[in-house]
């Protein structure tokens, strides 16, 4: 199965040799459920001549907000509604999850509670995962037909399915411990509070659940549609 990887943005120039872009951890992520990936770096306005170019699509992260004026912004929300539209399946993570929202009708906002960073626990229905987050957006009004299916105290739309067509999740199960302390390191130094990166610091080797989502992630690509 060919997953379309619809890159809105880059990882710190100071990380990426080591730690690879946000493609390569989302490979290593999936690694083992039988995917294969071709990456458009719609960020830089590269998109695919359709949605149906792959099985699937795959949006990641960002460091821009979704209400920004990017050139980009607008033909990849068209194609957000084009892939529902075409019933293809679509995964969204942090931006990804908020540019989703957005497209379909939704609000994302820049949230007055401050910055989610480090491992987080979310309650997906009753099973308790632990993630790592790096946001401060926030999807605020839920769109018609999305369903919030995990939430916690911080952000209580943390992780939306619309039926078979859109899974998207607030966390970032690709961002490994390492990769978020290099985040704080470089891009949250003098924009995320010091407290909160310390408290963040202590957690960094709390047990995650990323191979969790992950399977979830890869069945829903998976799963039968009309």
């Amino acid at each position: 199965m060919l997953i379309g990887i619809l890159q809105t943005g880059l990882a710190p120039d100071m990380l990426a040799p080591d730690m690879g872009d946000y493609p390569d951890m989302f490979a290593r992520l999936l690694d083992g459920h039988g995917f294969t990936f071709k990456t458009y770096r719609v960020v830089d306005g590269v998109f695919p001549a359709g949605v149906s170019a792959c099985d699937g699509w795959l949006i990641t992260g960002s460091r821009h907000g979704a209400y920004e004026d990017h050139a980009w912004i607008p033909p990849l929300e068209q194609f957000i509604r084009d892939a529902f539209a075409a019933r293809v399946p679509v995964v969204g993570i942090c931006f990804g999850h908020q540019i989703v929202a957005q497209a379909m009708g939704g609000k994302v906002e820049r949230y007055a509670g401050g910055w989610a960073v480090g491992a987080t626990t979310y309650d997906f229905g009753g099973e308790a995962l632990t993630l790592n987050a790096w946001h401060r957006d926030q999807v605020t009004v839920v769109p018609d037909g999305a369903t919030v299916i995990a939430s916690n105290d911080f952000c209580v739309n943390a992780a939306l399915l619309y039926d078979d067509r859109a899974l998207t999740v607030q966390a970032h199960p690709e961002f490994r411990p390492e990769f978020v302390d290099g985040l704080m390191k470089t891009r949250g130094k003098g924009v995320v509070p010091d407290d909160l990166m310390a408290q963040a610091a202590d957690r960094l080797s709390a047990p995650l659940q990323d191979k969790t989502m992950a399977a979830r992630i890869a069945a829903f690509f998976k799963a039968p549609r009309v």
